[in-house]
């Protein structure tokens, strides 16, 4: 019983950090109709900001915000001078972008930072708790994650540009009537995608070690939790991000080798897509021609 909350407590830790991406991926999602497959490889270079910005002599959370802001900027600059231009242009193109941008940042942080593993810090004691079910590092983590949604909620429901963002992403053409500038609520949308994003790899980097590839796994679990929690609902990827990263743990415990453990990420998009697309949270679009 023991061994089984710790397993769980250790998932919601690593949920926690897949449902960060998640939620960046169903932002986008919702803003654009498209998923940005460059989301994991815009957190890993962010984090090799915030790698950066350390190693300098910045206190870390010093460095996390200066991540936060250079993320959120750089967000912004990539959906106007990139994304803009092919936001009238067939799904497939704007998808092919996308994957162009993951190359891109893999390429260039192998290129700056070279693909030698790097120790990350972390800015939580790796200390047990509640006998041993939990670590500081899984409870901060964890902790960081709630204060980023708590955050995201209080912007989303009470403040004017985050109900703009809304009315944009659900209805552009009225949006836009109403006086909405809808071009920039999605390139805030984009740039609070990157700074999400960037949460989440700074938040995994210090157990997976920083590389150019360190992301792939990750956003292959977010996207799980994205789809398992419904594509179009930002509560659905936090729950569905926190069920992946529990089940992924339990079942790579106590069924099968932990190194087969991104195999139940394939085989819940599998179940998911083929019989409830529209996932847990997800509503049905239906569009007329």
């Amino acid at each position: 019983m023991h061994q089984l909350l710790q397993q769980i407590f250790s998932g919601l830790a690593a949920g926690a950090v897949y449902a960060s991406l998640a939620l960046a991926l169903v932002m986008i999602y919702r803003a654009t109709d498209v998923v940005n497959f460059a989301q994991g490889e815009m957190a890993m270079f962010s984090t090799y900001i915030a790698w950066t910005l350390v190693n300098a002599g910045l206190p870390f959370w010093a460095a996390f915000v200066l991540t936060l802001v250079a993320s959120f900027l750089g967000g912004m600059t990539i959906e106007r001078i990139i994304i803009r231009p092919v936001e009238n242009a067939p799904v497939l193109v704007t998808v092919v972008v996308t994957i162009g941008l993951l190359l891109i940042f893999n390429a260039l942080a192998g290129w700056i930072f070279t693909y030698t593993l790097q120790e990350f810090p972390s800015p939580f004691p790796d200390r047990t708790l509640f006998g041993a079910l939990m670590t500081t590092r899984d409870l901060g983590v964890i902790g960081v994650t709630l204060v980023m949604l708590l955050l995201l909620f209080i912007f989303f429901r009470f403040t004017a540009t985050g109900l703009a963002m809304r009315a944009a992403a659900q209805n552009p053409e009225s949006a836009r009537l109403c006086g909405i500038a809808v071009g920039r609520m999605l390139a805030i949308g984009w740039g609070l995608a990157a700074a999400i994003g960037a949460t989440a790899g700074i938040m995994v980097a210090p157990v997976l070690f920083l590389d150019p590839n360190m992301m792939g796994g990750v956003l292959l679990y977010a996207f799980t939790g994205a789809l398992l929690g419904g594509i179009t609902s930002p509560v659905g990827a936090v729950v569905g991000g926190l069920i992946v990263g529990v089940t992924e743990n339990l079942v790579g415990t106590y069924l099968i080798a932990s190194q087969l453990k991104l195999t139940v990420a394939l085989a819940l998009i599998v179940l998911v897509l083929v019989f409830r697309p529209n996932g847990l949270f997800g509503a049905a679009i239906v569009r007329r021609v």
